[in-house]
């Protein structure tokens, strides 16, 4: 018999290790679910043991350890642990009097421990080496049924609990995608409610300026007219960048020659819901220079609280249809449907235009594809335009640019998102569609935004998205499919009939 040794850390509880012979536990070898269908004398080739002695709360292995071994519980309880990288710990498993533990590494291969092996109680085991525990599996079957058994009975645990912590996983990515996708629409929708505010205000302040003389049935005629225009939609037809500025600095100048205030607000509010120049002539024919110029100020603020008005509810819809999103992630989707892609692009264009007015961001639009609809389902293509123009301002400059570009190709639509900012590094090119791979400093960005991206458009459309990037250009280049699968498909099974 070798010395006893043991191995105590300052303030901490002691293991004391000795080694002994199996004659000397024969009677608890016999006693534990191990043993119980072997004698001493049946143990051909293992003579010796490691008996070890542990207090309370002393831990006889820690996580990555080279030096695997099989346990016996004499008497006590032993805790497997799993440290999590919070700092929490997962209990994975526990060993009382007469069961044995770690044959799962043993058996799988393993070269480290994986678990902590901590002592609740004042315990004593029986430790065999790797060289003692392939003997016992060799040379007793009664032993090796024992083990197996158990092994079988560990790993159905293991895969049960893997399991749950998938799904908890899953949840959570999709938890954090959500977040992350509601707060543009809530964001949008806050402002717009703010800006209602005031032209609500600005409204009321004109009505009673403009009602105190008496309108005329050619006045009120106008007006009627101009009020069905206004309440008639939301936005007209989305036009380029340049149709968009020379409508807007063409009645910009009509509206200064004719003597209106803040001819250079209301313009774009009118291009942006359709109105025309010749639209607007009555009201300037009607109406005396003074009487005119308030008219045109309570229409842009009219324009302007239902531009408002469509932003929230476009807002509340995208909200809407991320939470149904949830549902169909387990049930299916929607019904297939046309949709502009140009329209999609103008409304994304809305939803974050306060941002793009803080950076003073310009946005140059070449709508160049003809036609301009796919097949979709849901909301799904706002949520990629929402990332890639979000992402682009961020990394444009103050006074910066996007270029939002689009154009055919036989098979494809093709929606070109660029911008001139730092540019993305060689290095960091390949991870940008990680889930929770970030750039951004932490508490920016949630690095779930290009990942969303990639998967809608690979998976849900079966397009394709490339990156090009150097310094002062970079670009997302998304292509989407002009048919959808199932015309792809009929197409296919029709050629191979003829």
């Amino acid at each position: 018999m070798t010395p006893d040794t043991e191995t105590r850390r300052e303030g901490k509880p002691s293991v004391r290790v000795e080694s002994i012979s199996l004659g000397e536990v024969a009677t608890d070898l016999h006693n534990s679910q191990l043993f119980a269908d072997t004698a001493v004398e049946e143990l051909f080739g293992v003579d010796q043991v490691e008996r070890v002695t542990a207090q309370a709360e002393a831990v006889l292995v820690e996580p990555g350890e080279d030096k695997l071994s099989y346990w016996l519980v004499l008497s006590g309880t032993i805790h497997a642990e799993r440290p999590e990288p919070d700092g929490s710990v997962t209990m994975v498993g526990t060993a009382a009097r007469g069961e044995g533990f770690g044959e799962v590494p043993l058996l799988l291969g393993k070269m480290k421990a994986v678990f902590r092996v901590r002592a609740v109680e004042d315990s004593v085991l029986l430790r065999f080496g790797e060289e003692a525990f392939w003997t016992l599996m060799s040379c007793c079957p009664s032993v090796r049924k024992v083990v197996l058994a158990n092994m079988g009975q560990r790993l159905q645990i293991y895969q049960v609990e893997a399991l749950h912590r998938e799904k908890l996983v899953s949840l959570g990515t999709l938890s954090a995608g959500l977040m992350h996708e509601l707060h543009n629409p809530g964001a949008a929708a806050k402002r717009a409610a703010s800006l209602l505010r005031e032209n609500l205000m600005r409204l009321q302040q004109l009505s009673l300026r403009f009602s105190d003389h008496p309108k005329t049935e050619e006045q009120l005629g106008c007006i009627r007219g101009l009020l069905e225009h206004a309440m008639r939609g939301c936005h007209a037809k989305a036009l380029s960048s340049i149709e968009q500025a020379d409508a807007e600095e063409a009645l910009s100048e009509w509206l200064i020659q004719a003597g209106v205030e803040n001819a250079y607000q209301i313009a774009p509010s009118l291009v942006e819901i359709g109105f025309e120049q010749q639209e607007l002539d009555c009201a300037r024919s009607y109406f005396e220079p003074s009487s005119f110029s308030d008219a045109l100020n309570w229409l842009g603020a009219l324009v302007s609280s239902v531009s408002q008005v469509c932003a929230i509810e476009e807002s509340i819809s995208r909200i809407s249809d991320l939470a149904s999103a949830v549902k169909k992630f387990a049930y299916g989707g929607d019904s297939p449907k046309e949709l502009d892609v140009h329209d999609s692009l103008q409304s994304t264009l809305t939803i974050l235009g306060h941002k793009l007015r803080i950076k003073e961001i310009a946005v140059e639009k070449r709508f160049n594809a003809s036609p301009s609809t796919i097949v979709t389902r849901g909301s799904a293509l706002s949520q990629v335009w929402t990332n890639l123009i979000d992402n682009a301002a961020d990394a444009s400059p103050l006074k910066g640019q996007i270029e939002i570009s689009t154009w055919t190709e036989p098979d494809w639509l093709v929606v070109c998102i660029g911008d001139h900012g730092g540019g993305i590094p060689p290095e960091t090119l390949p991870r940008i569609f990680d889930a929770f791979f970030t750039t951004k400093p932490q508490g920016s960005g949630t690095g779930l935004g290009l990942e969303i991206v990639h998967r809608i458009v690979t998976q849900k459309f079966g397009g394709k998205i490339d990156v090009e990037s150097k310094p002062g250009d970079t670009r997302f280049v998304v292509r989407l499919p002009r048919k959808s699968a199932a015309e792809t498909q009929a197409a296919g099974e029709k050629n191979g009939k003829a």
